[in-house]
């Protein structure tokens, strides 16, 4: 099959840190909304994702990070499940042909249904790598 160009999308670092886990709060701090939305173990056994990031107005749901050579997370766009213009499918259904599931040209987790809050969305490809991009300043002083 024939792949389709990957996208990529430079943001500020920030929104791809990792963070760290604090046994005082029980809880990870410090930790970008990207790298918070991934969700691939949670849709795995689930079909549940955590808090999607917002890009340019669109809600995002992070599957995979990477930090090397920088700081990057896989992501999907999350689409009401009304609209998707497809027939969604679930995780199990799509790993019983896994070799098939590998080489869809808009990738794995292409129309995966998954639930967010008591919604339904699904995953829409093709998949975007976001990128550690230059710090974006607050405009404090700005007229």
């Amino acid at each position: 099959m024939n792949a389709i160009p990957v996208t990529t999308i430079a943001v500020d670092p920030d929104r791809l840190e990792r963070g760290e886990w604090s046994h005082t709060h029980n809880k990870q701090i410090g930790e970008g909304d990207i790298s918070a939305s991934y969700s691939a173990d949670m849709i795995g056994l689930h079909g549940r994702i955590r808090r999607p990031f917002e890009y340019q107005g669109t809600l995002w749901v992070c599957v995979g990070l990477c930090s090397h050579p920088i700081e990057c997370a896989k992501a999907y766009r999350l689409t009401d499940a009304d609209r998707f213009d497809g027939e969604p499918t679930t995780y199990a259904e799509k790993v019983r042909d896994s070799e098939t599931a590998r080489n869809d040209p808009m990738g794995f987790y292409h129309g995966m249904a998954v639930t967010r809050g008591g919604r339904r969305f699904v995953l829409t490809g093709p998949e975007v790598v976001f990128i550690a991009g230059e710090r974006q300043q607050l405009g404090l002083f700005d007229g």
